[in-house]
Protein backbone atom coordinates (compact mmCIF):
# COMPACT_ATOMS: atom_id res chain seq x y z
CA UNK A 1 0.00 0.00 0.00
CA UNK A 2 2.57 2.53 1.12
CA UNK A 3 4.87 1.70 -1.80
CA UNK A 4 2.07 0.97 -4.14
CA UNK A 5 -0.21 3.92 -3.65
CA UNK A 6 1.19 6.48 -1.11
CA UNK A 7 -0.08 5.02 1.85
CA UNK A 8 -4.00 5.25 2.29
CA UNK A 9 -6.13 8.65 2.39
CA UNK A 10 -6.35 10.75 4.53
CA UNK A 11 -9.61 11.42 6.87
CA UNK A 12 -9.82 14.70 5.03
CA UNK A 13 -9.25 13.00 2.03
CA UNK A 14 -12.18 10.65 2.27
CA UNK A 15 -13.95 11.83 5.22
CA UNK A 16 -16.74 9.90 4.53
CA UNK A 17 -15.54 6.23 3.38
CA UNK A 18 -13.52 6.33 6.41
CA UNK A 19 -17.05 7.64 8.58
CA UNK A 20 -18.80 4.56 6.99
CA UNK A 21 -16.22 2.36 7.87
CA UNK A 22 -15.90 3.49 11.89
CA UNK A 23 -19.48 2.85 11.97
CA UNK A 24 -19.94 -0.42 10.40
CA UNK A 25 -16.78 -1.74 12.53
CA UNK A 26 -18.04 0.04 15.83
CA UNK A 27 -21.44 -1.79 15.72
CA UNK A 28 -20.34 -5.44 14.06
CA UNK A 29 -17.23 -5.54 16.53
CA UNK A 30 -19.40 -5.13 19.28
CA UNK A 31 -22.54 -7.24 18.20
CA UNK A 32 -19.93 -9.67 17.87
CA UNK A 33 -19.66 -9.63 21.51
CA UNK A 34 -23.53 -9.49 22.16
CA UNK A 35 -24.45 -6.39 21.61
CA UNK A 36 -27.92 -5.69 20.72
CA UNK A 37 -27.85 -2.43 19.07
CA UNK A 38 -28.53 -1.96 15.45
CA UNK A 39 -26.76 -0.23 13.28
CA UNK A 40 -29.45 2.64 12.71
CA UNK A 41 -28.97 2.96 16.84
CA UNK A 42 -24.85 3.05 16.68
CA UNK A 43 -25.60 5.61 14.04
CA UNK A 44 -27.73 7.47 15.78
CA UNK A 45 -25.64 7.23 19.06
CA UNK A 46 -22.88 8.44 17.07
CA UNK A 47 -23.95 10.99 15.36
CA UNK A 48 -26.41 12.75 17.78
CA UNK A 49 -24.69 11.43 20.92
CA UNK A 50 -27.92 9.84 22.35
CA UNK A 51 -28.03 7.71 24.81
CA UNK A 52 -31.18 5.65 24.57
CA UNK A 53 -31.74 4.96 27.75
CA UNK A 54 -35.46 4.32 27.44
CA UNK A 55 -35.09 1.73 25.15
CA UNK A 56 -31.66 -0.09 25.49
CA UNK A 57 -29.45 -0.47 28.81
CA UNK A 58 -27.36 2.30 28.90
CA UNK A 59 -24.14 0.18 29.11
CA UNK A 60 -25.23 -0.87 25.78
CA UNK A 61 -24.67 2.83 24.62
CA UNK A 62 -21.29 3.09 26.50
CA UNK A 63 -19.61 0.37 25.16
CA UNK A 64 -20.61 1.06 22.06
CA UNK A 65 -19.31 4.73 22.44
CA UNK A 66 -16.11 3.42 24.53
CA UNK A 67 -15.66 1.12 21.08
CA UNK A 68 -15.90 4.32 18.76
CA UNK A 69 -13.91 6.25 20.54
CA UNK A 70 -10.81 3.52 20.61
CA UNK A 71 -11.56 3.33 16.93
CA UNK A 72 -11.25 6.93 15.97
CA UNK A 73 -8.13 7.24 17.74
CA UNK A 74 -7.10 4.16 15.56
CA UNK A 75 -7.76 5.55 12.22
CA UNK A 76 -6.63 8.78 13.18
CA UNK A 77 -3.34 7.74 14.83
CA UNK A 78 -2.50 5.12 12.09
CA UNK A 79 -2.88 7.01 9.16
CA UNK A 80 -0.73 9.56 10.58
CA UNK A 81 2.64 8.91 8.51
CA UNK A 82 4.63 11.43 11.15
CA UNK A 83 3.30 9.47 14.45
CA UNK A 84 5.98 8.70 17.09
CA UNK A 85 5.71 4.98 15.41
CA UNK A 86 7.06 5.87 12.08
CA UNK A 87 10.18 5.70 13.35
CA UNK A 88 10.39 3.58 16.47
CA UNK A 89 8.40 0.59 17.40
CA UNK A 90 5.08 -0.54 15.30
CA UNK A 91 3.62 -1.60 18.62
CA UNK A 92 3.88 -0.64 22.39
CA UNK A 93 2.68 -1.72 25.66
CA UNK A 94 1.15 1.53 25.93
CA UNK A 95 -0.80 1.48 22.84
CA UNK A 96 -2.02 -1.80 23.94
CA UNK A 97 -3.25 -0.21 26.90
CA UNK A 98 -4.46 3.11 25.81
CA UNK A 99 -7.03 0.61 23.59
CA UNK A 100 -8.28 -0.99 26.73
CA UNK A 101 -8.91 1.77 29.01
CA UNK A 102 -10.67 3.75 26.36
CA UNK A 103 -12.78 0.54 25.01
CA UNK A 104 -13.78 -0.23 28.81
CA UNK A 105 -13.74 3.19 30.81
CA UNK A 106 -17.31 4.49 29.83
CA UNK A 107 -19.29 1.12 30.58
CA UNK A 108 -16.78 0.31 33.25
CA UNK A 109 -18.33 3.34 34.89
CA UNK A 110 -21.45 2.02 35.57
CA UNK A 111 -20.93 -1.38 35.07
CA UNK A 112 -17.26 -3.04 36.63
CA UNK A 113 -16.84 -6.59 35.70
CA UNK A 114 -18.33 -8.00 39.05
CA UNK A 115 -14.99 -9.78 40.14
CA UNK A 116 -12.20 -7.11 39.35
CA UNK A 117 -10.42 -5.87 41.88
CA UNK A 118 -8.83 -1.89 41.94
CA UNK A 119 -5.58 -3.56 40.07
CA UNK A 120 -7.51 -4.97 37.17
CA UNK A 121 -9.70 -2.30 35.60
CA UNK A 122 -9.58 -0.59 32.51
CA UNK A 123 -5.76 -0.73 30.81
CA UNK A 124 -4.79 -3.24 33.70
CA UNK A 125 -3.96 -7.12 33.02
CA UNK A 126 -5.97 -9.77 34.64
CA UNK A 127 -4.78 -10.60 38.03
CA UNK A 128 -6.98 -14.11 38.08
CA UNK A 129 -6.93 -17.26 35.95
CA UNK A 130 -9.59 -17.49 33.06
CA UNK A 131 -11.36 -20.75 32.55
CA UNK A 132 -10.86 -22.83 29.71
CA UNK A 133 -12.91 -21.72 26.55
CA UNK A 134 -15.21 -23.96 25.31
CA UNK A 135 -13.07 -24.59 22.26
CA UNK A 136 -10.76 -26.20 24.72
CA UNK A 137 -7.93 -23.42 24.58
CA UNK A 138 -6.68 -22.53 28.29
CA UNK A 139 -5.01 -18.82 28.47
CA UNK A 140 -1.82 -18.65 30.81
CA UNK A 141 -1.78 -18.04 34.11
CA UNK A 142 -2.35 -14.59 35.16
CA UNK A 143 1.44 -14.52 36.38
CA UNK A 144 2.73 -14.74 33.33
CA UNK A 145 0.63 -12.23 31.80
CA UNK A 146 2.87 -9.25 31.32
CA UNK A 147 5.96 -11.44 30.37
CA UNK A 148 3.63 -12.94 27.46
CA UNK A 149 2.60 -9.42 26.31
CA UNK A 150 6.24 -8.37 26.08
CA UNK A 151 7.01 -11.59 24.09
CA UNK A 152 3.69 -10.91 21.32
CA UNK A 153 5.22 -7.39 21.37
CA UNK A 154 8.57 -8.53 19.98
CA UNK A 155 6.71 -10.47 17.11
CA UNK A 156 4.38 -7.67 16.12
CA UNK A 157 6.52 -5.24 15.82
CA UNK A 158 8.51 -8.00 13.88
CA UNK A 159 5.91 -7.75 10.97
CA UNK A 160 7.06 -4.24 9.80
CA UNK A 161 10.66 -5.90 8.64
CA UNK A 162 8.70 -9.24 7.30
CA UNK A 163 6.70 -8.43 4.34
CA UNK A 164 6.63 -12.26 3.19
CA UNK A 165 2.95 -13.25 4.21
CA UNK A 166 1.87 -10.05 6.27
CA UNK A 167 -1.99 -11.57 6.64
CA UNK A 168 -1.11 -15.10 7.78
CA UNK A 169 1.51 -13.28 10.17
CA UNK A 170 -0.89 -10.43 11.16
CA UNK A 171 -3.69 -13.27 11.51
CA UNK A 172 -1.34 -15.37 14.12
CA UNK A 173 -0.45 -12.18 15.89
CA UNK A 174 -4.19 -11.25 16.66
CA UNK A 175 -4.94 -14.97 17.60
CA UNK A 176 -2.33 -15.05 20.08
CA UNK A 177 -3.44 -11.85 21.77
CA UNK A 178 -6.40 -13.43 22.06
CA UNK A 179 -5.38 -16.74 23.31
CA UNK A 180 -3.13 -14.58 26.28
CA UNK A 181 -6.47 -12.80 27.30
CA UNK A 182 -4.31 -10.35 29.02
CA UNK A 183 -7.79 -8.51 30.15
CA UNK A 184 -10.35 -9.70 32.98
CA UNK A 185 -12.79 -8.27 30.00
CA UNK A 186 -13.55 -6.56 26.44
CA UNK A 187 -10.05 -8.74 25.09
CA UNK A 188 -12.20 -9.31 22.07
CA UNK A 189 -12.76 -5.50 21.07
CA UNK A 190 -9.33 -4.85 22.10
CA UNK A 191 -7.94 -7.76 20.36
CA UNK A 192 -9.89 -6.70 16.74
CA UNK A 193 -8.65 -2.60 17.30
CA UNK A 194 -5.19 -3.72 18.10
CA UNK A 195 -5.61 -5.56 14.75
CA UNK A 196 -7.01 -2.31 12.99
CA UNK A 197 -4.30 -0.46 14.60
CA UNK A 198 -1.61 -2.29 13.02
CA UNK A 199 -3.18 -2.90 9.71
CA UNK A 200 -3.01 1.17 9.45
CA UNK A 201 0.17 1.73 10.34
CA UNK A 202 1.27 -0.82 7.88
CA UNK A 203 -0.49 0.85 5.23
CA UNK A 204 -3.31 -1.50 5.19
CA UNK A 205 -7.02 -0.56 5.42
CA UNK A 206 -8.72 -1.46 9.02
CA UNK A 207 -10.73 -5.10 8.31
CA UNK A 208 -14.51 -5.14 9.40
CA UNK A 209 -15.13 -8.97 11.10
CA UNK A 210 -18.95 -8.88 10.11
CA UNK A 211 -21.53 -10.43 12.95
CA UNK A 212 -22.57 -12.19 10.59
CA UNK A 213 -19.45 -14.32 10.04
CA UNK A 214 -19.09 -14.47 14.16
CA UNK A 215 -19.36 -18.16 13.54
CA UNK A 216 -16.41 -18.08 11.53
CA UNK A 217 -14.54 -16.10 12.86
CA UNK A 218 -14.61 -17.93 16.13
CA UNK A 219 -13.98 -21.35 14.55
CA UNK A 220 -11.01 -19.59 12.61
CA UNK A 221 -9.85 -18.39 15.89
CA UNK A 222 -9.74 -22.01 17.42
CA UNK A 223 -7.77 -23.49 14.12
CA UNK A 224 -5.27 -20.82 14.60
CA UNK A 225 -4.88 -22.12 18.60
CA UNK A 226 -4.05 -24.97 16.79
CA UNK A 227 -1.95 -23.78 14.51
CA UNK A 228 -3.87 -23.73 11.40
CA UNK A 229 -4.00 -19.85 10.72
CA UNK A 230 -5.35 -20.56 7.01
CA UNK A 231 -8.89 -20.05 7.46
CA UNK A 232 -8.71 -16.66 10.18
CA UNK A 233 -6.00 -15.07 7.11
CA UNK A 234 -8.72 -15.82 4.30
CA UNK A 235 -11.04 -14.15 6.79
CA UNK A 236 -9.04 -10.95 7.35
CA UNK A 237 -7.49 -10.84 3.62
CA UNK A 238 -11.18 -10.57 2.59
CA UNK A 239 -11.96 -7.71 4.98
CA UNK A 240 -9.16 -5.42 4.17
CA UNK A 241 -9.72 -5.99 0.44
CA UNK A 242 -13.28 -4.92 0.79
CA UNK A 243 -12.16 -1.84 2.28
CA UNK A 244 -9.16 -1.36 0.21
CA UNK A 245 -11.89 -0.89 -2.69
CA UNK A 246 -13.77 1.29 -0.96
CA UNK A 247 -10.86 3.87 0.08
CA UNK A 248 -9.15 3.09 -3.21
CA UNK A 249 -12.08 2.76 -6.18
CA UNK A 250 -13.37 6.11 -6.16
CA UNK A 251 -9.97 7.58 -7.07
CA UNK A 252 -9.39 5.12 -10.02
CA UNK A 253 -12.83 4.49 -11.46
CA UNK A 254 -14.72 6.32 -14.31
CA UNK A 255 -17.90 8.09 -13.74
CA UNK A 256 -19.67 5.01 -15.69
CA UNK A 257 -17.63 2.35 -13.56
CA UNK A 258 -19.81 0.09 -11.55
CA UNK A 259 -18.74 -0.33 -8.13
CA UNK A 260 -19.68 -1.17 -4.82
CA UNK A 261 -22.07 1.55 -3.94
CA UNK A 262 -19.79 1.95 -0.27
CA UNK A 263 -17.01 3.63 -2.62
CA UNK A 264 -19.86 6.13 -3.49
CA UNK A 265 -21.02 7.93 -0.37
CA UNK A 266 -20.27 10.82 0.31
CA UNK A 267 -20.65 13.65 2.92
CA UNK A 268 -23.99 14.59 0.94
CA UNK A 269 -25.26 10.70 1.75
CA UNK A 270 -24.44 8.02 3.73
CA UNK A 271 -23.69 3.96 2.40
CA UNK A 272 -26.60 2.96 3.99
CA UNK A 273 -28.94 5.23 2.27
CA UNK A 274 -26.97 4.87 -0.83
CA UNK A 275 -28.24 1.09 -0.08
CA UNK A 276 -31.81 2.18 0.66
CA UNK A 277 -32.21 3.72 -2.67
CA UNK A 278 -30.94 0.87 -4.83
CA UNK A 279 -33.04 -1.54 -2.71
CA UNK A 280 -36.22 0.48 -3.64
CA UNK A 281 -35.36 0.90 -7.42
CA UNK A 282 -34.98 4.79 -6.45
CA UNK A 283 -31.01 4.50 -7.48
CA UNK A 284 -29.98 2.69 -10.78
CA UNK A 285 -28.11 -0.24 -9.26
CA UNK A 286 -27.39 -3.93 -10.15
CA UNK A 287 -26.33 -6.67 -7.38
CA UNK A 288 -23.33 -9.06 -7.55
CA UNK A 289 -23.74 -12.90 -7.31
CA UNK A 290 -22.70 -12.40 -3.42
CA UNK A 291 -25.28 -10.10 -3.40
CA UNK A 292 -23.41 -6.86 -3.22
CA UNK A 293 -25.36 -3.88 -4.83
CA UNK A 294 -22.87 -1.87 -7.41
CA UNK A 295 -23.46 1.23 -9.32
CA UNK A 296 -22.02 4.38 -10.42
CA UNK A 297 -20.86 8.14 -10.02
CA UNK A 298 -22.97 9.00 -12.31
CA UNK A 299 -25.85 7.17 -11.10
CA UNK A 300 -25.12 9.07 -7.92
CA UNK A 301 -25.22 12.15 -9.30
CA UNK A 302 -28.53 11.87 -11.03
CA UNK A 303 -30.15 10.01 -8.24
CA UNK A 304 -28.94 12.73 -5.71
CA UNK A 305 -30.29 15.49 -8.63
CA UNK A 306 -34.01 13.60 -8.24
CA UNK A 307 -33.86 13.65 -4.68
CA UNK A 308 -32.79 17.63 -4.91
CA UNK A 309 -35.94 18.32 -7.02
CA UNK A 310 -38.14 16.33 -4.99
CA UNK A 311 -37.59 18.22 -2.19
CA UNK A 312 -37.78 21.31 -3.61
CA UNK A 313 -41.57 20.84 -4.64
CA UNK A 314 -44.19 22.04 -2.81
CA UNK A 315 -46.10 19.61 -0.40
CA UNK A 316 -49.74 18.56 -1.78
CA UNK A 317 -51.00 19.57 1.61
CA UNK A 318 -50.19 22.48 1.11
CA UNK A 319 -51.14 23.10 -2.37
CA UNK A 320 -54.52 21.96 -1.19
CA UNK A 321 -54.94 24.44 1.36
CA UNK A 322 -53.83 27.21 -0.48
CA UNK A 323 -56.15 26.44 -3.68
CA UNK A 324 -59.24 26.28 -1.10
CA UNK A 325 -57.99 29.67 0.49
CA UNK A 326 -57.92 31.11 -2.91
CA UNK A 327 -61.75 29.76 -3.92
CA UNK A 328 -63.18 31.42 -0.22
Amino acid sequence: MQARFGGLPTRLEAEAIWRDIWREEVHNSTAIEGNTLVQREVDELLDRRMTGARRKDLAEYLIVQGYANAADWVYETGIDPAGDWSTGELLTLTDVRHVHDMTMSLVWAVAPHPQATEREGPGQFRRREIERFSSGMQPPTWTVVDGEMRDWLDRVNALRCDARYPIEAIASSHAEFERIHPFIDGNGRTGRLLLNLVLVRLGMPPAIIYNRDRDRYLVALSRADGGDVGALAELLARAVLNNLNRLMLPKLAGPARLVPIATLANDEISHSALRSAAQRGALKAVQDPVGQWLSTRTNVEEYMAQRGTKRGRPKLSTTRRETRDLSA
